[in-house]
């Protein structure tokens, strides 16, 4: 077996695990696999970075280049790269881990990195201060709590654009997907924000915990939201 290859499934035990990590514990794996991370994830067919981006894509309206974009659960940086290819420059990040905003640095597209640990310590923007905010498969059991979702509508300004992408994992057992698609719709509810559309995925990463070698069941679906802030 191969270095990657057994990285790759270290990795899938995390994510099999992860719903027992601490926040600390958490932070210390993340801190350590930064320098492969792109490399392991694209071997496990991760698409949400992509999913987000096209979701984005198709929906937005407006110069790229103009806007200023907040990246939450930046990671390394794969939302900014994939973003900066269609035109978008002006980036501020925010991750919980400083290994992987190490690595986000090297991109040279960040004005600005800031850490912070998401649901634990308050997001690092001020209210009503980004065009664009963006979030590429952070939200989960034992990673990004639904919390976050109104700090995410809150750093927006008023007509500014909020995406969204999550993969649709049902196992281990969890009312997460439940809990957030509730909060997503309520504060649509509250008008402050509206649903201007959604892009699907049957491919959004494989599941860690089905057999590879079963390919109808191998993957897991996927979906990015995309919002625009109310004005009033």
């Amino acid at each position: 077996m191969s270095a990657s290859s057994k990285h790759v499934d270290a990795v899938k035990t995390f994510l099999q695990t992860s719903m027992g990590f601490n926040s600390e514990e958490m932070v210390k794996f993340y801190d350590t696999w930064a320098s492969t991370y792109e490399q392991d994830i694209g071997e496990l067919s991760y698409q949400s970075h992509h999913l987000a981006v096209d979701c984005l894509q198709e929906y937005f309206s407006g110069s790229p280049e103009e806007v200023r974009v907040l990246d939450v659960a930046c990671g390394s940086g794969w939302v900014a790269k994939l973003m900066a290819e269609v035109g978008f420059k002006h980036f501020v990040g925010v991750d919980g881990s400083r290994g992987m905003l190490e690595q986000a640095a090297r991109s040279d597209l960040y004005q600005e990195l800031k850490l912070a640990l998401l649901g634990t310590q308050p997001l690092p923007a001020e209210t009503g201060t980004f065009d664009m905010v963006i979030l590429a498969g952070a939200f989960g059991e034992g990673f990004v709590p639904v919390s976050v979702v109104r700090e995410l509508c809150n750093a927006a300004k008023p007509g500014g654009w909020v995406c969204i992408s999550r993969g649709a994992h049902t196992f281990p057992p969890s009312d997460f997907v439940q809990d957030l698609e509730r909060e997503l719709k309520l504060l649509e509810e509250e008008g402050l924000w509206r649903l201007v559309g959604t892009k699907e995925t049957d491919r959004y990463m494989e599941d860690p915990y089905v057999n590879p070698e079963k390919e109808d069941d191998r993957f897991i679906k996927g979906i990015a939201y995309m919002f625009r802030k109310c004005t009033q």
